[in-house]
């Protein structure tokens, strides 16, 4: 996995370290209006991100491929994912801080993430994961 750029943000693979500046992106109540909810604790984001940082499931059979949305000022503002499968499908989503949406961000590095899937994953069929 590696560092994707992009015209409004660089996608970094998510790990440990990002937990703390994701817990506060990830606090942000309006992303959770109508499901969900944030994370308990900065701690335990950091035990889900050291669980996501072997990129793929216990079976070996998915890839779960994250990065964090790195703005250009230096900032997070979210993330992307994608559960890829053997059979060159994958399932894909995001989430942004609402102050950084309606800004092109999201369309920006869902995108980036998208090239690099097809590019370097060999991914051919893309399906949006709604909550």
């Amino acid at each position: 996995m590696r560092t994707v750029d992009a015209a409004l943000c660089t996608l970094e693979p998510l790990c440990v370290e990002h937990a703390a500046e994701m817990f506060r992106v990830l606090s942000d109540a309006v992303i959770y209006e109508f499901e969900n909810s944030p994370p308990p604790s900065q701690e335990w984001l950091a035990e889900r991100y050291a669980q996501l940082e072997r990129r793929t499931s216990a079976d070996g059979r998915q890839a779960w491929l994250n990065w964090v949305v790195r703005l250009l000022a230096g900032e997070l503002a979210g993330y992307v994912q994608a559960t890829v499968f053997e059979s060159g499908q994958a399932l894909v989503a995001y989430e942004l801080a609402s102050r950084y949406w309606r800004q092109g961000i999201g369309r920006c590095a869902v995108s980036a993430m998208l090239r690099e899937l097809q590019l370097n994953c060999g991914v051919r069929q893309f399906a949006a994961v709604c909550k």
